[in-house]
């Protein structure tokens, strides 16, 4: 497990409340592969709330994923749901908690609000 993958876990309960919506409840298994060994992070995710466990548990929905993707995806170099279409990682059971879940990454580098490259180009102020 990277550093950056512990760090990204500790900071969910604390950004939570502005990222979770209303439709996110339930528990998210996410395990995390690599060198012949699995690492499991348990999320029960409410909404505006977090609590992150390293155990595997009942589980709503499943998700497994190489450390190294999942290292990507946290510096916002790859996106999750194109990884799960390119059968880069897998997942099973409630979609809904894998779509929430999402919304922790950031945006790719680079990234700008199409409402703010529309005013700019119009010639209206930002």
């Amino acid at each position: 497990m990277t550093e950056a993958a512990e760090r990204f876990f500790e900071s969910l309960p604390t950004r939570a409340h502005n990222v979770l919506g209303g439709l996110a409840d339930g528990t998210l298994q996410i395990d995390l592969g690599s060198d012949h060994r699995t690492e499991h992070w348990l999320v029960h995710m409410r909404p505006g709330s977090v609590r992150v466990s390293r155990e595997r548990g009942a589980a709503d929905a499943i998700w497994y994923s190489s450390a190294a993707l999942f290292d990507r995806l946290i510096s916002g170099e790859a996106q999750g749901v194109a990884a799960v279409l390119r059968n880069e990682s897998t997942f099973s059971g409630n979609v809904v908690l894998f779509l929430a879940f999402r919304r922790f990454f950031p945006n790719p580098p680079g990234t700008r609000d199409p409402r703010y490259v529309a005013r700019k180009a119009a010639g209206r102020p930002t």
